[in-house]
C-alpha cells in the first residue's frame, strides 16, 4: 500500500495533509479511540475541521482511494 499511498500524497501535495499513525505507538491511543482504528492498513478521510468523509480498511485500489479523497473537497451533507 506504501506505494499508492506515497503517490496519492505526492498527487494531493498542498491540498490535502497525509497523517501517519503507528497503531503500535502509545503515543497515538487518544487518536486510536476517536477514530476507532483497530488494525492496518485503516485510512480515515477527514475534512479540515475534522468531520469524517470516508473511511477504507485493508488493501484498497487507488482509485478507491482517489475517490475518497475527491469527496473531501464536497461541500458536507448539512452544507448542501
Amino acid at each position: 500500500m506504501a506505494p499508492v499511498v506515497h503517490g496519492l500524497e505526492q498527487e494531493y501535495a498542498g491540498r490535502i495533509d497525509f497523517i501517519y499513525l503507528n497503531i503500535a505507538d502509545s503515543a497515538n491511543a487518544d487518536a486510536r479511540r476517536a477514530l476507532g482504528f483497530k488494525s492496518t492498513p485503516h485510512f480515515f478521510f477527514l475534512r479540515a475541521d475534522g468531520s469524517p468523509v470516508d473511511t477504507l480498511r485493508g488493501v484498497v485500489p487507488a482509485d478507491s482511494m482517489r475517490a475518497s479523497l475527491e469527496r473531501i473537497f464536497q461541500p458536507a451533507p448539512a452544507e448542501r
